[in-house]
C-alpha cells in the first residue's frame, strides 16, 4: 500500500481546536481485518499517518467516529444523527498509555465510499455548521471538502478491496 492521505492541517485546524488542545487525535485507515490492523499500527509512534506511505490512512485530527463523523454519515444518509449511527468496536486491549483502535462498521464505510465529488461541497457546508466542528461559528462552505474527499476516498478503497475501516485514537 503506497497511498497515504494527509488532510491539509489548515482545513482541519478550525474544525475541533478544542479537541486537539485536549490532545485527542484520530487517524482513519484501512486493513483486511483486526489482526492486520493491529499489526499495521504495532510500534508506531504518532499514528498510522506517520508510517511513511506503508498504511493507507487519513489524518483527521479531532474528528471522532461517533459524533463528528457520525454527523457526516447522517447528512449523507438523510437521517437525523443518533449516538448509534456509526458503530465502532474496540479492537485489542489498550491500557491507559496506549492508543485505542476502533473498527468502524462496514455500513458506515459503504456510506462514506458512496460520496461523490459532486456531493462534497454541499456536505461541507452542512458539516461545517455543526457544533462539533465549528464551536465558534460556521466554517466557510468549502472548508471541509478536502476532508470529505480524503475520507470518502479511503472508504472507497477499503470497500473496493474488501477491507474494513479503523480509527486510531490517541490522547
Amino acid at each position: 500500500m503506497s497511498v497515504r492521505s494527509v488532510v491539509d492541517p489548515v482545513a482541519v485546524s478550525h474544525l475541533a481546536a478544542w479537541m486537539v488542545v485536549m490532545g485527542v487525535l484520530y487517524d482513519y485507515f484501512r486493513a483486511a481485518g483486526d489482526d492486520a490492523a493491529v499489526a499495521l499500527i504495532d510500534g508506531l509512534v504518532g499514528g498510522p499517518t506517520t508510517a511513511a506511505g506503508a498504511v493507507d490512512a487519513v489524518d483527521c485530527k479531532g474528528i471522532d467516529p461517533d459524533v463528528a463523523l457520525g454527523s457526516l454519515v447522517a447528512f449523507v444518509r438523510g437521517v437525523a444523527w443518533r449516538p448509534d449511527l456509526v458503530r465502532s468496536d474496540l479492537v485489542g486491549d489498550p491500557d491507559d498509555d496506549t492508543p485505542w483502535l476502533l473498527r468502524i462498521d462496514d455500513g458506515t464505510r459503504d456510506t462514506l465510499a458512496g460520496i461523490d465529488s459532486g456531493q462534497a461541497p454541499q456536505l461541507s457546508a452542512r458539516w461545517g455548521r455543526t457544533d462539533e466542528l465549528a464551536p465558534t461559528g460556521p466554517l466557510p462552505d468549502d472548508h471541509l471538502v478536502p476532508v470529505i474527499e480524503a475520507v470518502a476516498g479511503l472508504a472507497r478503497r477499503a470497500r473496493d478491496d474488501g477491507d474494513h475501516l479503523y480509527c486510531w485514537c490517541s490522547l
